[in-house]
Order: structure tokens, then sequence, then C-alpha cells
């Protein structure tokens, strides 16, 4: 592999090709690249894959929907007092009549007036407090976008082993897998499928580290995602057992369902 294609790939470029990231400048060198070189294009094709099994882990909630209208206009009829006016009343008690429906007319209006911007205000804030949460929204998705991001790159590292745990005849439809890279010490599992246990036992992983079953944690079909799991340096071995539920202190060897050596 000639150092052209070394600097592109560890530029991240990829990446950020297969998140949506990349400019248009970028998105053309890229694609340029993938048709060219063929160790370009496995790479490619190994980050594919590698996001379709970080993006399971990660749910995506759906943004509150945002209001559509923020006021309907109120078609109301302002009332009308019919005056029946006789001649033989006086002038100065017709004004008055006319001046006291003034002032009704001029209350109706302001109460109808104060209760529209009432409604306006209250609506109002319901759209201020929709953005507020949009915004959270928005910044829950950015830090999970960033932790995809961060687990593609430690699954397409170079130094990250894979390591495929299936079930025997006590688990058939047991399958997980180990991600684990010795240089930077990390470790993560994806759990692809358990088989249903009783409510009063669960799986338990272990590493076996010089002859001693050092626990992982608990494994359940409830929480299928990658995730972190302590690294263990030297591990020699994994092994996965059936175990009460809540886990057990000593790995119940004669329980195991699932092992792989690491050596």
């Amino acid at each position: 592999m000639n150092a052209k294609i070394t600097t592109f790939l560890n530029s991240g470029l990829l990446e950020k090709y297969l998140l949506g990231e990349t400019t248009s400048a970028e998105t053309e060198m890229v694609e340029s690249y993938i048709s060219k070189y063929p160790e370009v294009q496995n790479t490619y094709n190994t980050l594919q894959y590698n996001l379709e099994v970080v993006a399971k882990s990660n749910a995506v909630e759906a943004p509150k929907s945002i209001l559509n209208n923020i006021l309907d206009e109120l078609d109301e009829e302002t009332p009308v007092i019919k005056l029946n006016a006789q001649r033989k009343y006086k002038k100065w008690y017709k004004f008055s009549v006319a001046a006291s429906v003034a002032a009704l007319l001029f209350a109706g209006t302001s109460y109808i007036f104060y209760n529209q911007n009432q409604k306006l205000s209250e609506e109002n804030q319901v759209v201020v407090d929709e953005i507020f949460d949009l915004r959270g929204d928005i910044a829950k998705n950015n830090q999970m976008l960033d932790n995809v991001m961060r687990q593609l790159l430690k699954l397409n590292n170079p130094e990250t082993e894979k390591y495929i745990i299936t079930g025997n005849e006590r688990a058939k439809d047991l399958k997980t897998v180990a991600y684990i890279n010795p240089k930077e010490k990390t470790s993560m599992i994806d759990v692809v499928s358990l088989p249903k246990l009783p409510e009063e036992q669960c799986y338990q992983i272990w590493a076996e580290l010089q002859g001693k079953m050092v626990s992982l944690g608990i494994l359940s079909e409830a929480d299928r995602k990658l995730r972190n799991i302590p690294y263990m340096e030297d591990a020699l071995a994994l092994s996965i057992t059936i175990e009460p539920k809540g886990g057990n202190t000593v790995a119940s060897v004669k329980n195991s369902v699932a092992q792989i050596s690491l050596q």
C-alpha cells in the first residue's frame, strides 16, 4: 500500500463520507479513491459493515412535532344592539344612550382582543417550549452522532481484532461478537442473539486469566447494542456461562454455553 493511500485512509474522510459530513469537494475525492484503488474499496466495504453494527446499537428518538399554526383567526361577530329611536326622546337622552352603547361596544371589543392576546401568548409559549425541546433533541442527536463516529473509528482500527462467539449445544442460537484492541487496551461486545432463559437465570461473560475466571459483566437480550466491557491484559479466552439472576462471583464452568480462545 503506497503512502498516498495510507495517508488518505488515516485522514478520516471515509468515515465522514459514510456519515454524510463531507463537503462536495471531499465527496468527489472519496468517490474517486474508492473507484481507483481496491484497498480503499475494501476499507469502505468494511466501514459500511461496521457502521451497520454501530447504528443498530443507537436508537434515535424522533423529535417532537412543531406546531403548524401559531394563531387561528377568530371569526366572531361583534354583537350589535339595535335601537329604535323615538322622536319624543330628547337629544341629550339619545346622546346618553349612544354613549352607553359605544362604551359597551368598546368594552366588548377590548375583551375580545384581550382573549386573543392571551391565546396568542399561550401559543407563543408552547412554540418556545417546542423550540427548546427541539434544541435539546438536536444536541442529543449530535452527541449520538459523535459516539457513532468514535465507535466506528474503534471498529475500523487495524489493531482491533474481531471474535465471533457462538453457543454450544445448550445454547445453539447464542451469538455475540467481541472487538478487542490490545494496543489501546479496549474491549467491546455486540450481543447479536441470546436464547431466552428462565427469570431466575442470566448469561454472564468471563475472561480466562492464568487459570482464573474474571467477570466482564452480564449479557441481556434486552440490551442488544455495542457496549464496552472491561479489558483484561493477557486474557487467554472468553467464556459465557449461565448464572443465577444478578450474576455470580465465581464462574459456573459446568454451565458454560460458549467459549473462544484469544491466543
